[in-house]
């Protein structure tokens, strides 16, 4: 029995954090992942020669964001982030910019004027409410909006309360929305990390400056830095109504969601150790306190990170109380599918940098990433993402079949330049932001058993999102007394 200061349960882009953050803590950590693969939904492979992301991802607040924060102090090596560019929205009459501010929305003619301009008023009024501090979490997108819009407006709203929460408009909230669309924002200064994570002698590198002069530019578009270079100040929530780009402060990797992963895993010290195809059955626990887990054998530690689904945690620990068992049961999960296609060449229906959505019966939100990077496709190919979310009580052959209708009806000409087809269902977070959705703390019953990842925390999404499930890790660890 091999005994380690700490042990991650999971080897997804949470665990990986977590073992990256706690392994320069001084931490001897040992990651267990039951899968073949490093990463989870953080990952790249190819197929048929093209290199598909695990689903299509906007890396979001990367300007003192808690990705960046992570990068910053942890991070050996760093991805070179490429500007996101634009957010569409496809209809039958090509590709128009999604609305980011009250200017933009005068012009969006994909919608009625009336609505337009009840739209602006709706969007006023809850972004006033939150800059007085009052709460939305609590109140849906449907409920905020007035009832006489017609069903294009409610469509779209409902797409893009989809693709932010994974739910309807009905169970997301105004909240969501907000910071989703970056009007209200969560910024983690330097300052604000070293005031969580206590006393930390920063790694200096020698050769890589910070992550906002990683973020180079491309010939397609500039760069996300020379926008950051306008900014001359800070703007209020209010003054975003005027200024706000709902594309702010995102990027896409280079080389692919890979590069990142990478970028984690070679930063690793000599302390950490990775055992994959290595499920854990069950953790130990004596006196109400970890002590280790059981897999292909006994791995004992004094702290215990479980990074796998919040829900399977009674699975893994007898006699968790009843009332914790229960609330876990209110997390809500949501499935995902995306259909990567490759196309024989590029088409001008995808000459763009960023993404669009189909917003009409069943929404769809693409992303031609090899546009970042040609070499994600073979030498004049394309690469493009599409990305639905599918109804649980459906069958994926069900779903699959109408997801590929919606793009032939979206791009009438494009089944004629498939040239690889992938398709991909998975739960992109662990849990999803709905009204009533349950979220778990990081803090168990058990002591010194906590818990990281997209389950945890309800700001942003993917791995934004996860990396704001670590930071608040770190920080609980150190009000514990167990970081340092």
């Amino acid at each position: 029995m091999k005994k380690y200061d700490v042990i991650v349960v999971g080897a997804g882009v949470s665990g990986l954090l977590a073992a990256l953050t706690l392994s320069k803590h001084g931490k001897k950590v040992l990651v267990l992942e039951k899968g073949e693969h490093l990463g989870g939904n953080c990952n790249s492979y190819v197929v048929d020669g093209y290199q598909v992301d695990t689903g299509a991802h906007a890396i979001t607040h990367l300007i003192e964001g808690p990705l960046p924060r992570l990068m910053d102090n942890y991070f050996d090596f760093l991805p070179v982030f490429e500007d996101y560019g634009y957010y569409y929205v496809r209809t039958e009459n090509g590709l128009t910019k999604v609305p980011s501010n009250l200017k933009d929305f005068v012009t969006f003619d994909v919608l009625p004027r009336k609505d337009r301009l009840i739209l602006s008023q709706t969007l006023t009024k809850a972004l006033t409410l939150s800059s007085f501090g009052i709460d939305l979490s609590d109140q849906s997108v449907y409920d905020f909006l007035p009832k006489n819009l017609c069903k294009d407006t409610y469509d779209f709203v409902d797409t893009i309360s989809g693709f932010l929460s994974g739910k309807s408009m009905k169970d997301t909230s105004a909240q969501r929305v907000l910071s989703g669309s970056s009007f209200v924002r969560d910024s983690i200064t330097q300052e604000q990390f070293d005031a969580m994570i206590g006393k930390f002698e920063h790694k200096k590198r020698q050769s890589t400056e910070s992550i906002l002069s990683s973020i180079l530019p491309y010939h397609l578009h500039a760069s996300l830095q020379a926008r950051v270079d306008k900014v001359a100040q800070p703007f209020t929530s209010l003054e975003r109504l005027a200024t706000n780009k709902v594309n702010y402060s995102q990027g896409y990797p280079r080389k692919g969601l890979k590069a990142l992963l990478n970028a984690i895993l070679y930063s690793f010290p000599d302390t950490v150790e990775i055992k994959s195809e290595c499920e854990v059955t069950g953790i130990l626990v004596e006196s109400e306190k970890v002590y280790g887990v059981e897999a292909d054998d006994i791995y004992l530690a004094d702290l215990i990170i479980y990074t796998g689904f919040a829900t399977d945690l009674p699975e893994l620990i007898k006699d968790l109380p009843q009332a914790y068992i229960e609330e876990l049961k209110g997390i809500v999960h949501t499935k995902s599918l995306t259909i990567w296609l490759g196309l024989k060449e590029e088409l001008p229906e995808f000459k763009y940098t960023g993404s669009e959505i189909w917003f009409k019966d069943f929404a769809y939100w693409a992303m031609p990433i090899s546009n970042y990077d040609p070499s994600l496709a073979p030498k004049d190919k394309q690469l493009v993402g599409f990305s639905f979310v599918i109804d649980s009580e459906q069958t994926e052959e069900h779903e699959l079949k109408k997801a590929y209708d919606t793009i032939f009806r979206a791009l009438p000409n494009i089944e004629k330049y498939i040239d690889m087809q992938h398709e991909q269902v998975m739960i992109p977070e662990k849990a999803a932001v709905t009204i009533n959705g349950k979220f778990a703390d990081i803090r168990t019953p058990v002591k010194n058993l906590y818990i990281a990842g997209t389950d945890t925390d309800r700001r942003s999404m993917g791995i934004t999102r996860a990396s704001y499930s670590i930071i608040e890790l770190l920080k609980i660890l150190n009000e514990d007394g167990n970081l340092h």
